[in-house]
């Protein structure tokens, strides 16, 4: 990265929205991330940090139908998530944003969909952008801990592979386990449950893969993996960091640029 990327003049923010509600407790943590990021830009920037700094972004919390059962079932269903993304996203164009980060892994199996109802808008794709950042850390395999309907969309499959990652799964065993994690652990506040699921499922993965990045490809993960002793020592990526960042180089004007 050039100097003068750091030291562009300075420009009003974009508005930026964020969808959530999947669960809420993740939708809200992205927003401390993304403030977290804004504020690191702002200081390599050489900006001052104050409250007018940061740009105007709008949290949409909407009440999500279960993303993975929906992909096993019917992706389009009136009833399912696809229509709730779509009046979320709706909603944010209408009130002026420039760009849209979905605060769910699993959801981005409609993320073509959502582009393309809304060309005017620049929706972030949570596995091609921790993709990339794995691609110029020079990674060439990963370990994958997600949801069920995001090992069954390919989410990860297709973005690593794009760039010359292998991904790393665990069995049908382990993945159950983390669904475990995720909707008895973290969704019903149990962070020890989750934490010890989380940690079950990766430390075989480790012992059989080595040293490697772990890709905590679901945005309630990183709420709980950290906490678990079987995670100590392992590079935990959070794709909701690296999407905060690159959502915050948006409302810059510093679309693609990580601030890490």
């Amino acid at each position: 990265m050039t100097e003068m990327e750091w030291h562009t003049p300075w420009q009003p923010p974009l508005a930026v929205g964020i969808l959530g509600g999947m669960g809420p407790a993740a939708g809200a943590d992205f927003v401390r991330l993304f403030v977290q990021a804004c504020t690191v830009h702002l200081q390599r920037q050489g900006q001052p940090v104050h409250d007018q700094a940061y740009p105007e972004h709008w949290l949409v919390q909407l009440p999500m139908p279960d993303r993975t059962q929906a992909l096993r079932q019917d992706p389009q269903a009136a009833t399912g998530p696809a229509q709730h993304l779509l009046q979320g996203v709706g909603r944010m164009a209408a009130l002026g944003v420039r760009s849209v980060a979905l605060a769910c892994n699993t959801a981005h199996a409609w993320h073509g969909q959502l582009q393309a109802l809304f060309p005017q808008l620049h929706v972030l794709h949570i596995a091609r952008q921790t993709a990339e950042h794995l691609r110029a850390g020079a990674a060439h395999r990963a370990i994958v801990l997600a949801t069920q309907g995001t090992y069954d969309s390919g989410l990860y499959d297709e973005a690593l592979t794009g760039v010359g990652i292998v991904p790393l799964l665990p069995d049908g065993d382990g993945r159950a386990r983390l669904m475990q994690g995720i909707y008895d652990g973290v969704k019903q506040g149990d962070m020890d449950l989750a934490a010890r699921c989380f940690g079950e499922v990766l430390a075989p993965l480790l012992q059989r893969h080595g040293d490697v990045p772990v890709i905590m490809g679901c945005t309630e993960i990183p709420l709980a993996l950290p906490q678990s002793p079987l995670a100590r020592g392992a590079e935990l990526i959070d794709p909701a960091w690296i999407l905060a960042q690159a959502l915050a180089g948006d409302a810059y004007g510093l679309a693609g640029v990580c601030v890490h």
